[in-house]
């Protein structure tokens, strides 16, 4: 009988500590995903009385050619900007393995990136880039040309992801640094005695067991790629030739200036489909079980 009550006052203790984990969960992420459904199988425009009509959304979804513009788009965009952050953020992780003396300045000036405002650096990166900015009026001294970055789509595009790239840089590095910084040294001084050149200990050591947080950054990246809204928002509004138009700005738009949230939501839950396909797809190719013993 003891035992019994003993049980049961445990069984208490432990949904008494889940349940409030439990009911924000069910408020902040219960409530929006059904509230999300609902919406994607109806027609609505906040001010009539809501219209089921199934699938039409979808329907009118794959149909819809500014949709497969913008999934062409945010692909083209990660292949600028995962290869651009993910060896900068590398060689920013390398470094701080280097450095003996003021590493966590290095650390928080790389992060003030990180946490600086998107649409004031927007605002300062526009003005770098435009026409008569400090970088065209460099090249046109250096080669007597100017470099039209927000009237090309490839460049506007290209010039977004420097941008994006810069932000995240020594957001990513840290991560690369605590995983360098878990490799033990003995396998370096073991690769030393056996000849091993700083190439080969990179690429037969240090990449391979890199791989965790390889794999995390990568799924951060390709999260990002999908949810980028203010730098192509306040530098291009999706132009030129809605090359930079990207998925949080064609939710919001249909949403609150056309006045569609039921086609918004469809357009929501597919970004999050592609996006959640693309990281399984990476994690199936890419992710290793890393031993260090």
């Amino acid at each position: 009988m003891a035992i019994r009550t003993l049980k049961r006052r445990e069984i208490i203790k432990g949904w008494s500590i889940t349940s409030t984990y439990l009911i924000y969960t069910a408020i902040f992420w219960g409530y929006p995903f059904i509230w999300i459904v609902i919406l994607a199988l109806s027609k609505w425009n906040f001010l009539t009385p809501r219209k089921f009509v199934g699938l039409r959304n979808f329907i009118k979804l794959f149909n819809d050619e500014l949709f497969w513009r913008v999934v062409l788009n945010t692909f083209n965009f990660m292949i600028y900007y995962i290869p651009m952050v993910l060896t900068f953020a590398l060689l920013f992780a390398i470094a701080l393995t280097k450095i003996k003396y003021f590493k966590s300045f290095f650390v928080l000036s790389f992060l003030v990136a990180n946490v600086s405002s998107g649409v004031a650096y927007s605002v300062v990166f526009q003005r770098l880039f435009a026409v008569n900015g400090p970088l065209n009026r460099l090249t046109y001294a250096l080669f007597g040309k100017t470099i039209p970055w927000f009237n090309e789509p490839q460049l506007a595009l290209f010039a977004i992801a420097m941008m994006v790239a810069w932000k995240f840089i020594g957001y990513y590095g840290l991560i690369f640094y605590s995983g360098l910084e878990s490799i033990p040294k003995s396998l370096y001084e073991a690769a030393d005695l056996d000849g091993a050149g700083k190439f080969m200990k990179f690429w037969k050591i240090t990449l391979p067991l890199l791989n965790p947080s390889m794999i995390m950054v990568l799924v951060l990246s390709i999260s990002l790629s999908f949810g980028i809204f203010t730098e192509p928002y306040m530098i291009t509004g999706g132009g030129p030739m809605k090359r930079t138009y990207t998925f949080q700005m064609m939710i919001y738009e249909t949403s609150f200036r056309k006045l569609q949230p039921g086609y918004a939501s469809v357009v929501a839950i597919m970004a999050a489909l592609i996006s959640f396909g693309c990281i399984i797809l990476v994690r199936k190719l890419m992710e290793r079980e890393v031993n260090y013993v």
